[in-house]
């Protein structure tokens, strides 16, 4: 199959799932000569599906579309008709997702170009077992192998908007590239800074970079500021904040970095446990998707990350098994594209694999998956026990935070797997868009609870368990395990049967741990009829926030069968 046809397929399957143009609600299943079908009698549409059960009960099955008795192939003529049919007002949110989908496929073409020499590296620096690819260098290794997978839930993931071929290459980490950083030198009175740790010794003064006559006396702070960003994007920041006349960007580059899988949030290449997290005039997962850094979301990723500390100060179980990036020092200068995150890994790693659950389905060298792998190496080759393993740490963890009226935006690119001798450990970052359940969260922690005017966004906080139930069915179930329950039988690792029971089992084990705190779990997960699906496709591209009513991106949701119901869709 071409890689058109992987992406129409993609494509026509979230569009379905989201219900776009009223796709799924105003259909019906017509059983053909070839199959099932599911046809718009009033739009003259049909769409070849088969059953599919994860977070629709269909997907398109053929790359194709049937519109008034004529049946389209290749995307952009489908993407094409279908905004047709859309409304005047959301016609620029078709041509953008066009757009998106062009970039996304000459993406997928480049990568398959790239892929072979990029694995002969990977090889090359950190051995042919990606099971020993030990220490926080060698986890960017995962990272690459993890980028060449598709989203779970937006199918044109793999684009990055405006981008270039040759920016891709060397920018993007499914290539696995080194590069240099540039610094601009701020005056440090316009600048906003958090963190009591010191900065790291190469973190360099104006001086270092050449800057000591245009940067005289102590006065000024230097902001790493990614390469892409140079240019008219850092201009037009300057002069929005008034800076353009008094910051001074260094024309030679220092430090070298790797991308991880985020692509803005780079590793410093001579001390892998220091990540920098940088703004990037760019979308993914959606035009309104910027790869921006809000200065609010600084704060609230700081509050986030010391929540979750005065959980685990009162768990002492979790001790060790759970880990967390230290991220309470950054710095901002009042605009999305002036801004810095300095994210610090714990000690200890160095001897440990750490893999984000973004990898596991990923082929590694010579063609085995990640999870492979793994499995061979700490669960002699059982790869339904290394799921069960992942479930048992994860489950517990995710609904212990429950019980303190937090849920986590911990998808699969936030939540890591760290395995050694020891067994297998969490390792989380990213704390900046959880939901809190107010009067829980401030009656189990007591003075330890933070306050609101701890957080930027306000949105976090709530009196109901709703916006809990919702993330945590769509991040730490879909995202985190239902994903990869699916995964390991498409890939024929288990029965779905099998791996959708051990997965039941294992929720409603940790539920049952937490006791009353988890009624809205087992009633807005175990026993639903239905489950919240992410719309992403509709919230971040398709329609304007005012169209759509997505008061967040990422949180703006569709629904789909409960996969996890007795009776539910199992393929």
């Amino acid at each position: 199959m071409t890689a058109d046809e992987q992406l129409t397929l993609r494509v026509l399957s979230a569009l379905l799932r989201e219900d776009v143009l009223g796709l799924r609600t105003r259909g019906a299943v017509e059983d053909r000569a070839d199959g099932a079908w599911f046809t718009v009698a009033d739009a003259e549409l049909a769409l070849p599906v088969a059953v599919e059960g994860f977070q629709c009960e269909y997907a398109a099955r053929l790359p194709l579309l049937e519109l008034a008795g004529r049946r389209l192939t290749g995307l952009d003529v489908i993407v094409a008709a279908l905004a047709g049919l859309a409304e005047a007002e959301d016609r620029p949110g078709w041509d953008a997702f066009a757009e998106e989908c062009r970039q996304t496929l000459a993406t997928m073409e480049l990568h398959e170009r790239a892929r072979p020499e990029v694995h002969t590296r990977l090889t090359d620096l950190y051995g042919e077992d990606p099971a020993d690819w030990t220490g926080l260098a060698a986890a960017l290794g995962h990272d690459t192998l993890a980028a060449y997978l598709d989203h779970p839930v937006y199918p044109t993931a793999r684009g990055r908007s405006g981008l270039t071929e040759h920016q891709l290459s060397s920018y993007a980490p499914e290539f696995h590239p080194a590069f240099e950083l540039r610094w601009l030198a701020v005056p440090t009175d316009a600048l906003t800074t958090h963190g009591r740790r010191p900065l790291p010794s190469w973190w360099p003064t104006p001086a270092w970079l050449g800057l000591a006559d245009a940067c005289p006396g102590d006065g000024w702070t230097t902001l790493p500021v990614h390469p892409l960003t140079v240019g008219a994007p850092l201009d037009e920041a300057l002069e929005a904040v008034g800076l353009a006349d008094r910051a001074v960007l260094a024309e030679r580059p220092y430090l070298t970095v790797v991308p991880t899988l985020s692509m803005r949030t780079v590793a410093v290449a001579d001390d892998p446990a220091c990540h920098l997290k940088l703004p990037l005039a760019t979308a993914t997962l959606g035009r309104l998707n910027r790869r921006t850094i809000k200065p609010g979301t600084l704060l609230d990723g700081a509050a986030g990350q010391r929540l979750i500390e005065a959980v685990l100060a009162r768990e002492p179980r979790f001790a060790g098994r759970v880990l967390h990036a230290d991220e309470q020092t950054w710095a901002h200068a009042g605009h999305e594209l002036l801004a810095v995150l300095l994210r610090r890994y714990p000690a200890g790693l160095e001897r440990a694999v750490t893999v984000p659950l973004a990898a596991l389905l990923a082929p590694a060298p010579g063609g085995r998956l990640v999870l492979d792998h793994l499995a061979d190496r700490f669960h002699d080759g059982d790869q339904l026990a290394f799921y069960d393993s992942l479930l048992e740490l994860l489950l517990d963890w995710q609904t212990t935070l429950f019980d303190y009226g937090i849920a986590l935006e911990s998808h699969q690119q936030n939540t890591s797997l760290v395995l050694d001798g020891d067994g297998l450990r969490l390792l989380y970052k990213d704390d900046d868009g959880p939901r809190v359940h107010t009067a829980r969260m401030t009656a189990r922690l007591g003075e330890l609870a933070p306050t609101r005017a701890d957080f930027d966004d306000a949105r976090i906080f709530g009196d109901d368990d709703r916006a809990l139930t919702d993330l945590f069915t769509t991040i730490t179930g879909h995202l985190c395990t239902g994903a990869l329950a699916f995964g390991l039988a498409e890939h024929r690792r288990a029965e779905l049967t099998d791996v959708l029971t051990l997965l039941r089992k294992r929720l409603a084990e940790a539920v049952d741990r937490i006791g009353p705190a988890g009624e809205p779990l087992r009633t807005d997960l175990l026993e639903a009829e239905r489950l919240p699906v992410k719309a992403m496709v509709s919230a971040g591209t398709l329609l304007s926030k005012q169209r759509s009513g997505a008061a967040d991106i990422n949180k703006h949701y569709t629904s789909g069968p409960n996969y996890l119901l007795a009776n539910g869709i199992t393929r």
